[in-house]
């Protein structure tokens, strides 16, 4: 008997509970359609907001880029592995984000891990929703600092949390997501900075959801409510609407001097490949010249959760292109998923432990890639599946 045969109860027990996630195979590039299991269905899982994933911009410049620096950089960014196509994407996403410095890691939730244990530490304290992503928790733990969590979005209960615990903190962060990814809602940000000027504690916000989404041509939750200059701490992906890999954060210049000497994954890692790189830089460059697919996004977003509404489904909270049709039972959740694919709809249940138990969904991620008639096909299929499975009347 192997040591590890306890894990097959664990996974008997997941499939038992409908919490066994079906890992699917995609043939071929992110769009509004592509195959999945040899199956060509209608794409509304992907965080390919703006299409980037298939661009042609974007792969005519990672193309390019192996052709010039190769298809890896070699070493940690500290040793032989900084590349001068590294410097151009951290110098344009910098202005991009209108902040004064940036530094480019392997991943959105490698730039958490970056940031949080690097300037905080024992004595401090960090203020973190309790919704915040999975990189920002291990973030925190990793930090050995104090973790303290505030309900969901409520400035008066973080207010309250910070007044009875400031005396004992050396320092205090406050982190929160931009946008919370499973029930697309936004996080009051504005009122977060009015609490921290208050108690003197730096802000962090992940705005992985946020950027290519929010603000003037997808410059983000900062950029959004007009607060520029007043966050100390920007993190972001480029592998949701950017359409490549990696993560950033963004921020004053000595934050990113000192995230280039002591952030562990920037000095014990390989950084991006040129062909990442190259892409991301292309991105960006697309959107500073238009913002028609971030208004090309919001439109089809809208469109979809109105007909999702008139409907009758339950679409939650949501602010954003983020679209969860809440369904509660983790059973009925992964049994929507089935039926829709079944129809050829790829859309993926989300139960437990990612959400809650007895909040399970089908989150639906729109895309400027789709068209009206995709939405119009979608819609349809939700519904004859709703009511098959008694979800409507």
């Amino acid at each position: 008997m192997s040591k590890i045969d306890f894990l097959a109860d664990e996974l008997d027990a997941l499939r038992e509970q409908g919490l066994f996630n079906v890992i699917r195979t995609i043939d071929g590039p992110q769009g509004a359609w592509f195959v999945v299991d040899g199956k060509r269905v209608l794409n509304l899982c992907s965080n390919n907001y703006l299409g980037f994933a298939n661009n042609p911009r974007l792969k005519e410049a990672a193309k390019a880029a192996i052709d010039r620096f190769g298809v890896g950089p070699g070493a940690v960014r500290t040793i032989a592995g900084t590349q001068t196509i590294h410097l151009e994407l951290e110098k344009k996403l910098a202005e991009f984000k209108h902040a004064q410095a940036c530094i480019v890691l392997q991943a959105g939730f490698t730039a958490n891990l970056a940031v949080i244990p690097t300037i905080t530490g024992e004595g401090d304290l960090i203020f973190s929703d309790e919704l915040n992503h999975a990189s920002i928790i291990d973030g925190c733990r990793l930090s050995k600092a104090r973790v303290i969590r505030y309900a969901h979005n409520d400035v008066e209960d973080l207010r309250k949390k910070i007044e009875e615990s400031k005396g004992s903190a050396r320092r205090m962060l406050i982190v929160t997501d931009g946008v919370f990814s499973m029930d697309g809602d936004i996080a009051p940000l504005p009122e977060i900075v009015e609490v921290a000027d208050e108690f003197g504690a730096m802000v962090m916000v992940d705005d992985a959801h946020g950027e290519g989404v929010l603000g003037d041509s997808g410059r983000g939750i900062v950029n959004y409510f007009g607060l520029e200059g007043k966050v100390e701490i920007e993190v972001g992906t480029l592998s949701k609407a950017f359409g490549v890999m990696g993560g950033y954060v963004t921020g004053p210049e000595v934050l990113i001097s000192y995230l280039k000497q002591r952030g562990r994954p920037f000095l014990f890692s390989t950084g991006l490949t040129p062909a990442d790189t190259a892409a991301a830089i292309a991105a960006v460059d697309v959107l500073l010249e238009s913002d028609e697919l971030v208004k090309k996004l919001w439109s089809n977003a809208r469109y979809f959760q109105d007909g999702l509404k008139k409907a009758g489904f339950d679409t939650g909270k949501t602010q954003t292109p983020i679209t969860p049709v809440m369904l509660g039972d983790e059973k009925v959740a992964s049994e929507f998923s089935k039926e829709l694919f079944a129809r050829g709809i790829f859309a993926q249940s989300i139960s437990y432990p990612t959400v809650p138990r007895g909040k399970a969904r089908i989150r639906c991620m729109l895309s400027a890639a789709h068209e009206k008639q995709d939405l119009d096909f979608a819609l349809e299929k939700f519904t004859e599946v709703g009511k098959e499975l008694g979800v409507l009347k």
